[in-house]
């Protein structure tokens, strides 16, 4: 009993933590109908200008100075930019759009504090709190530092003082106001654009004291901490049904009490590596069972504005404007890029340029599951990364250590990370939304910090070798040979994603992502047709993982690292989406852009690869602001505005009408042509 008692109460300071940040979340959620995955990035952004005014070899400013300046001046001034600049103009906008923005901040923002010259992009020992580190509170053996005590006050202060605002004033009542219909609200008198601003504000302050009191918690100043512990604290915030504050706080000080329960008794009970995995996976389990599990959260409706019916619908694919004629004229452009680009590629380019080109081939591979599961089904998966690495390990076992063809271990591969993420997938038949977004990311968090590290998983110390593979006699050992290789399993996988688009469990899909009610009115079954896309789009990331193992050779930790990081996957998914992922177009332009947009920076600029590599993240999470103007992706929109040229031209030739709309902004309307399973290259 006593040493229950004892890990309850050192269970505190770590569920304060949760407690503050899923405080934070909630009222970034109740306030502007946001779910602000940045906030771990804005919390990143005053802990480490704390740092840096703190350290006695820079600056070395006082403790007060340097306090007011990043929590009380930076924090809120980044709360009103973000709000000024982008969150503005998401008010009437889906919850797709406001989630695919943030994500977005949240790959940039952390990359453009690398980029301060004062930071660096290199980890920092040791951050400093704003209360000093001797013991303040004993209680029988149990000791606080000032540091778990200011948390812990914060905390109580933060959840009293917000729970008052909400239930007490004309402004919380006016917020949560805002959220539901800003256009309502300035019927009513209410200045919609000073309440989001101020809730921004209030959100970001929070974000930036969580920043500066949870530093001295970690062993050192790194981004990636803030993101983990964002996970961990949306467990909290889920409980809490992104709405409730003391409900909210329970939940991150009964998932602390948690984890320092594992921590003091499976130590006693399992061998040290399973405790350690099972305690460290206790908060993204929290996260996706609470999400699975909890039926309030299957009846949370996401904010929408109830003005929202009057807004112009979403523009039609190309594919549905464009004349026959202009059809065939792209699949034939399309082709000969194809074939041109194959033939310059793997004769003209030196051996360090066909790297990098054959990776960004097989990512593309890899983005088209993003097609699948996010252009078709209109589901977000953050975990598209991981499912990559889950066909890259199965293919390195099975070639390595049972000496299986490599092109066989790469279908068995694909085949078994199809049944993963029909697994994965399963939570569909209940959520959707955001958040089905959170527990794929629970899912990546987990897999990278608990399963990744064990040995038997990653193949221990060495790697686990990957011979290329021979087919029919042809020997692809060669990088030339494999690169050929490669573009044509990106030609075979993007015909089989256009055949299934086109196809029964395209249509079917198409259904449940335009309505799900009307879907099932039908004899649509949405959650069967969720996880069969999650299945095919797994299978894809499987299939491209295997192939990108076989490129490298090698397969482990390091691989990993390199190319499958939970980090790197946020990447793929904001970049895909941004340049438009119901295209495969889309996926293949991402899949480039990332492998060759940072060696152009590093070669041109004469740049290291770290900061040419942190200036390429920074700018595609950027890139992400497009998303509520253009949904459609980037490559689409442009493509409708030369198309609408082109056609206007080919009229105005036909009948000698005058050009009425010179610039191309508004849309040219044409009746939509039939679309078959032979569309491949033509495809929206």
């Amino acid at each position: 009993m006593n040493h229950l008692v004892e890990y309850l109460i050192r269970g505190i300071p770590i569920g304060c933590v949760f407690a503050l940040v899923a405080v934070g979340i909630v009222l970034t959620y109740k306030t502007s109908g946001v779910l602000n995955l940045a906030f771990g990035a804005q919390a990143y952004v005053s802990a480490a200008t704390f740092y840096v005014l703190r350290d006695p070899a820079r600056t070395n400013w006082p403790m007060v100075p340097a306090l007011i300046v990043s929590v009380l001046l930076l924090a809120p001034a980044l709360g009103w930019l973000l709000d000024r600049v982008l969150y503005r103009h998401l008010r009437t906008a889906p919850p797709v759009a406001k989630l695919v923005t943030s994500l977005g901040l949240l790959v940039a923002i952390p990359e453009l504090v690398k980029l301060d010259f004062l930071l660096g992009a290199t980890q920092k020992p040791r951050p400093p709190g704003i209360a000093t580190e001797s013991i303040v509170l004993t209680l029988g053996n149990i000791r606080l530092d000032g540091n778990q005590v200011v948390t812990i006050v914060a905390a109580a202060v933060s959840v009293g003082g917000l729970t008052l605002l909400f239930r007490a004033t004309n402004l919380g009542l006016q917020m949560r106001a805002v959220v539901e219909s800003p256009r309502m609200t300035e019927l009513a008198g209410v200045n919609a654009d000073a309440v989001g601003t101020f809730s921004w504000m209030l959100s970001s302050f929070f974000a930036g004291l969580a920043g500066v009191l949870l530093a001295p918690l970690f062993g050192q100043l790194n981004s990636l901490d803030y993101l983990t512990l964002l996970v961990a604290a949306l467990a909290a915030a889920a409980f809490g049904r992104l709405v409730s504050i003391p409900v909210a706080v329970a939940g991150g000080l009964g998932l602390g009490f948690a984890q320092n329960l594992a921590a003091g008794y499976l130590n006693d009970l399992l061998p040290e590596v399973l405790a350690t995995s099972i305690r460290q996976a206790l908060p993204f389990l929290a996260l996706f069972l609470v999400l699975l599990l909890l039926p309030g959260i299957r009846r949370t409706k996401e904010s929408t504005d109830p003005l929202a019916g009057v807004d112009p619908p979403p523009p039609a694919p190309v594919a549905a404007v464009r004349s026959r004629g202009l059809t065939i004229a792209t699949r034939v452009t399309g082709a000969v890029a194809v074939g041109g680009g194959t033939l310059v590629t793997a004769t003209l380019l030196d051996p360090f340029w066909l790297r990098i080109v054959t990776q960004g081939v097989i990512l593309a591979v890899i983005l088209l599951s993003v097609l699948v599961v996010t252009g078709l089904a209109g589901q977000i998966s953050l975990c598209q990364a991981s499912f990559a690495a889950i066909g890259a390990l199965i293919t390195a076992h099975l070639a390595s250590r049972m000496g299986m063809s490599v092109l066989l271990a790469i279908a068995i591969g694909a085949a078994a990370t199809a049944i993963v993420g029909a697994l994965v997938a399963l939570p569909a038949l209940r959520i959707g939304g955001i958040h089905l977004a959170l527990a794929t990311l629970a899912f990546a968090v987990m897999f990278e910090t608990v399963i990744m590290p064990i040995d038997s998983v990653n193949g221990g110390s060495r790697q686990l070798r990957v011979p290329r593979p021979l087919l029919f006699g042809i020997d692809f050992a060669s990088d030339k040979a494999f690169f050929v290789l490669t573009v044509a399993c990106l030609c075979l996988a993007a015909g089989a994603v256009l055949l299934l688009k086109y196809g029964t469990t395209g249509r079917f899909l198409d259904a449940v992502r335009g309505s799900e009610i009307a879907a099932a009115s039908i004899g649509i079954s949405p959650g069967k047709a969720k996880i069969v896309a999650f299945a095919i789009s797994a299978a894809i990331a499987g299939f491209g993982g295997g192939l990108l193992a076989s490129f490298e050779k090698q397969m482990g930790s390091t691989t990993y690292q390199g190319n499958f990081s939970f980090v790197v996957g946020l990447v793929w998914v904001v970049l895909v989406i941004t340049l438009g992922s119901r295209t495969v177009q889309g996926a293949v332009n991402a899949g480039l852009s990332f492998m060759l947009f940072p060696q152009l920076l590093e070669k041109g600029l004469h740049l290291s690869g770290s900061v040419a590599q942190t200036i390429a993240f920074a700018l595609f999470g950027l890139g992400a602001m497009t998303y509520a103007k253009h949904p459609e992706g980037i490559i689409d929109a442009q493509t409708r505005r030369a198309v609408n040229a082109i056609m206007r031209r080919l009229r105005r030739t036909r009948v000698g009408t005058p050009d009425s709309d010179p610039e191309g902004k508004s849309p040219t309307v044409v009746a939509p042509t039939s679309v078959s399973a032979a569309d491949l290259w033509g495809s929206p």
